[in-house]
């Protein structure tokens, strides 16, 4: 979270759930199949849990994930549960240790948000948790997060810092790209590859006598760029191609002029047409210059 915070958006700039619904209803019928709603705290909107029974009437759709802080879903868990169509959570987590996870997140809510974890790795959802690997800060806990797999059926996922931290890339002492977390884990542990399918955005392993597994996420080296078949829509209904791109179209907008739902289709259709090859290239297009906005604003 950037230390001075982030503008609070007027309610009517962001995407009904009934708008929600609609944008995802019109990509299902072309052929989409999962959707993940994420955070920080998605839990914030009211009655989230209302929209996820409404999402799940959806046919089209096979799987609803979830991305949290784990800030306010814990409450919901046992409804979550009975939804079917929900599989995975990921719960946002960069440290184990409470004054750090405070000095990241700005506030003091580690007690809880474990809790969650382990509410969570006991219920019948699939449980990741996200970590942020960032240089100088939690580095020294990446084997602390391998080991906490032995005994959870959990996936521990590090994820390479990228520049989404409100003001651009900060100064690192060190440059903890995938292989340098690799290298990390092994000096601990034997991993063996587990074969993913092929539009995963981790690249993960299993060691032995462990309950979970551990993924990395080379998010800033991009190297999973060309398997890539993602796309994202904003709060506010920015549809972004690309997770480094500015934004190539404002669909709340297009709704609220009337547009029908096969114009959506139409539109969806030449907008995924333009999808860059890769991140780099991406973010080169940026007309702001480079990727410096907050993940807090963009979805995690």
């Amino acid at each position: 979270m950037p230390a001075q915070g982030i503008d609070i958006v007027p309610r009517q700039e962001l995407l009904t759930f009934k708008e929600m619904y609609r944008l995802i209803r019109v990509l299902t019928e072309l052929g989409v199949q999962k959707v993940r709603l994420t955070g920080g705290e998605p839990f914030v909107r009211k009655d989230f849990v209302g929209f996820l029974e409404m999402l799940s009437h959806n046919d089209l759709l096979e799987a609803i994930n979830i991305t949290t802080n784990g800030a306010l879903i814990s409450q919901h868990i046992d409804r979550i549960e009975k939804l079917g169509k929900v599989k995975d959570i990921n719960l946002s987590i960069d440290s184990l240790n409470r004054e750090k996870f405070a000095k990241i997140t700005r506030r003091d809510a580690f007690a809880e948000v474990y809790k969650t974890l382990e509410l969570l790795e006991q219920s019948s959802l699939n449980l990741k948790l996200n970590v942020v690997v960032q240089s100088g800060i939690n580095t020294d806990e990446i084997v602390d997060f391998v080991r906490f797999t032995k005994d959870k059926k959990l996936a521990v996922r590090f994820i390479e810092e990228m520049p989404f931290n409100g003001k651009g890339q900060r100064k690192m002492e060190e440059n903890w790209t995938f292989n340098k977390i690799l290298n990390e884990i092994k000096t601990e542990f034997d991993v063996k590859d587990i074969i993913s399918e092929k539009s995963s955005t981790s690249r993960n392993y299993a060691i032995d006598n462990h309950l979970g597994t551990v993924g990395i996420i080379p998010a800033f080296t991009r190297t999973i760029c060309n398997n890539c078949n993602r796309i994202r829509i904003t709060s506010t209904g920015t549809f972004k191609n690309c997770l480094f791109d500015d934004g190539v179209f404002n669909l709340r907008d297009f709704i609220r002029k009337g547009a029908s739902n096969d114009d959506l289709k139409e539109l969806f259709l030449s907008l995924v047409k333009e999808k860059p090859e890769n991140g780099f290239i991406a973010e080169a297009n940026r007309q702001d210059g480079g990727a410096s906005e907050s993940m807090s604003t963009i979805g995690g």
